[in-house]
């Protein structure tokens, strides 16, 4: 072999050694953040009553962290983003038409967020206007209206094949949720009237509502089948309705903002309704920096609470961060705010550090 051959060979092998050792380090630091963010999530986890599940993505890298997440997670409001989509793709198969109008109706009311529930029942809106309705204000009467439009049965054939069909059941109208979970004290109570399940909610959620319950139906107390609001939402949620996983909810918003489940008209006025330009600090958000774009749902019900979304949707979800936490058995309006703040602060020291393309 020739001396110029012999140094030729020598530099050969001196860079596949340099590209080997470097591809090693990459995937040692891809991999690093998720090691270092489950330390952080467990020690989260271990200070805060009750449980937490946290299912996190780097679409750069397809690398992703669950904790608990393959388990099925009650998502009280995060199911309106599904119920969302669903609504799209109707109007992209030609069945409905943003525009088109939505009358209220006596059977849609229900108590929540929103101001849809006080208006008189004729009051026309729009789908666009329900969209937003629902996802910028979390309005359950809006959501029911939009349920009923395209149908519970559509909407749960939808929903199947974003969110299960493991450990999935079914997505139910807000309506029905509250006649379940005040069933699982007295059957009775699924026959009341939507105006009774409003006027109902107006007592306090405790001893004071099942009271007022057991007068609204006329019976003794004894004839309860538990005796607490919270004993009959543990019924309730072990049912899981209104359930999944939070892989199958992470992979949704995936497929979301990759364009995979929408036109790219609607990606953006979903990227609109669920907050893309604004910072509210709250919950995970309040945990993220502000350069950080962040189109999310909450969800908040009794022992209960999730955050779901995407941390810089943008470009194809080039950059994006796919996001989604559950908490259940501690306070919903008290430790679960500050828990998920932590989990999100954990997020932007971890996964969020060193993604190429997003923002400084």
């Amino acid at each position: 072999m020739t001396p110029s051959a012999t140094l030729h060979l020598m530099l050969r092998t001196v860079c596949l050694a340099l590209c080997l050792a470097t591809a090693s380090f990459a995937v040692r630091a891809d991999t690093q953040w998720r090691d270092t963010l489950r330390s952080q999530i467990e020690r989260i986890d271990q200070a805060t009553p009750g449980q937490l599940g946290v299912y996190v993505k780097r679409l750069d890298s397809g690398e992703a962290l669950a904790y608990q997440a393959d388990r099925s997670w009650y998502l009280g409001s995060s199911a309106k983003l599904p119920i969302a989509i669903a609504v799209l793709q109707e109007v992209e198969a030609g069945k409905l038409r943003l525009t088109q109008k939505v009358s209220v109706q006596d059977t849609d009311k229900i108590d929540g967020s929103g101001n849809v529930v006080w208006q008189q029942s004729g009051t026309a809106y729009g789908v666009d206007d329900l969209l937003k309705r629902m996802l910028m204000e979390s309005d359950n009467t809006a959501a029911n209206m939009l349920i009923r439009t395209i149908g519970e049965d559509t909407l749960n054939h939808r929903a199947r094949h974003y969110l299960g069909p493991k450990d999935f059941t079914r997505i139910t109208s807000f309506v029905q949720v509250r006649k379940e979970v005040y069933g699982e004290l007295h059957p009775a109570a699924r026959t009341l009237s939507n105006q009774q399940l409003v006027e109902l909610a107006a007592a306090p959620l405790g001893p004071q509502r099942v009271d007022k319950l057991v007068r609204m139906l006329d019976i003794d107390k004894t004839a309860l089948r538990v005796k607490t609001m919270e004993d009959a939402y543990a019924r309730y949620y072990a049912r899981q309705l209104n359930s999944a996983p939070l892989t199958a909810y992470g992979d949704m918003l995936e497929r979301l903002v990759t364009g995979r489940m929408v036109t790219p008209q609607h990606l953006q006025r979903l990227f609109k309704d669920l907050k893309y330009d604004s910072y509210d600090a709250y919950r995970l958000e309040k945990g993220l920096p502000r350069s950080a774009r962040f189109i999310h749902k909450t969800g908040t019900q009794l022992g209960r609470a999730c955050h779901m979304g995407v941390i810089n949707p943008q470009d194809g979800g080039r950059a994006a961060i796919v996001v989604a936490v559950c908490a259940e058995d501690l306070d919903e309006h008290g430790d679960a705010p500050r828990a998920f703040e932590q989990v999100g602060r954990a997020i932007a020291q971890t996964a969020l550090q060193n993604v190429a393309g997003s923002p400084k």
